[in-house]
């Protein structure tokens, strides 16, 4: 299997310079149904936001379930300061520590965006004898932003209000077939799920069974893909692979997740894509992520009725600044495809 490594890269890099935290996606999904639309694939958008790409198999009696997401972590004002900076509150589960000094989008309500720098209130060590110790907690940090305010209603008459978006900077570089950047997790699973269908449709593949593609926009949140279509039997979340302490991922390997925060993951489908892996000589680890939840337990939570499996390439320092490798994703290419077909 020959897969585009030049669109794989493409689009991988449009996706994470994309804003899009939960809750703030519909940019991204436009681009979403952008691409499914230049591979001849049917989506329709869901009330919630989600996208569900169709990719017809031999057989309609059983559906193979795909879920990835575009939605990241990111910020939102929670108040504005009397000096014109910013407050903040986190959207889903940041690093805190690796915020510091990052640089940051405001979104306005009436679609204004404003650059800023994130730091923490005590932002100079020449100045506060505190410096070393801020930055365990969201009350130790502010958004300065990159316009002359001095005050608060300086601030406000930018258009800027409490509960507007903060994109945090991907900083996305590829380099040696590292792909470095935030939010990996998740939109490098999307660009490898449409690069297998890429590799599908220039090949004339059709996989054994119908397969509908979720592209979730709440994951960070923890309910992004809690409704599902009804017809899917079984649903695989393609997500980062964690690395670290006692686990045997890299960032070379596709993971193979056996159990989460909720639970394990269905044996036997577990225990295929183990399978295939051995089979197909694919790099490979079995973990476990004791801190870690997917659209596939989600939507088990959700009440649908399925079985579920979780895999994904493996990201070194997954909710700070990630790092993958072209390995790991080619090999999350290959145990996908071959599942598939």
């Amino acid at each position: 299997m020959k897969f585009d490594k030049a669109y794989f890269y493409n689009l991988a890099k449009d996706l994470l310079t994309t804003p899009s935290p939960s809750g703030y996606c519909h940019q991204i999904i436009n681009k979403i149904e952008a691409y499914a639309q230049k591979l001849n694939l049917t989506c329709e958008r869901t009330k919630k936001g989600n996208v569900v790409i169709t990719f017809r198999g031999k057989s309609e009696d059983y559906c193979v379930g795909l879920s990835a997401h575009v939605d990241t972590l990111g910020l939102m004002v929670r108040s504005i300061n009397s000096d014109g900076t910013l407050s903040i509150t986190t959207i889903g589960g940041n690093q805190l520590n690796s915020l510091i000094g990052e640089y940051c989008t405001i979104f306005t309500r009436d679609d204004k965006n404003y650059s800023g720098t994130i730091l923490t209130t005590s932002y100079s060590s020449h100045v506060y004898d505190d410096t070393s110790k801020k930055g365990a907690n969201l009350n130790d940090f502010m958004i300065r932003i990159d316009e002359p305010v001095k005050s608060n209603k300086d601030t406000l008459a930018l258009g800027i209000q409490n509960g507007d978006f903060v994109a945090i900077d991907p900083k996305t570089t590829i380099i040696n077939d590292f792909i470095k950047s935030r939010h990996l997790d998740d939109k490098i699973s999307v660009a490898i799920i449409f690069t297998v269908f890429k590799m599908f449709i220039e090949n004339n593949i059709i996989p054994n069974k119908t397969i509908k593609f979720i592209v979730s926009t709440y994951e960070e949140v923890g309910h992004g893909a809690s409704h599902i279509p009804l017809e899917i039997d079984e649903l695989i979340a393609v997500d980062m692979g964690c690395i670290g302490k006692d686990l045997a991922c890299t960032e070379y390997d596709v993971s193979i997740c056996a159990k989460d925060s909720s639970g394990p993951y269905d044996y036997l489908m577990t225990s295929k894509l183990v399978e295939i892996a051995k089979q197909e000589k694919i790099n490979f680890a079995v973990d476990i992520y004791p801190y870690y939840g997917s659209d596939a337990s989600a939507a088990l939570r959700g009440g649908n009725n399925i079985k579920a499996a979780l895999i994904g390439p493996g990201v070194h320092a997954s909710h700070g600044m990630e790092r993958t490798h072209l390995d790991g994703c080619l090999s999350t290419m290959k145990l996908l495809a071959k599942y598939l077909i």
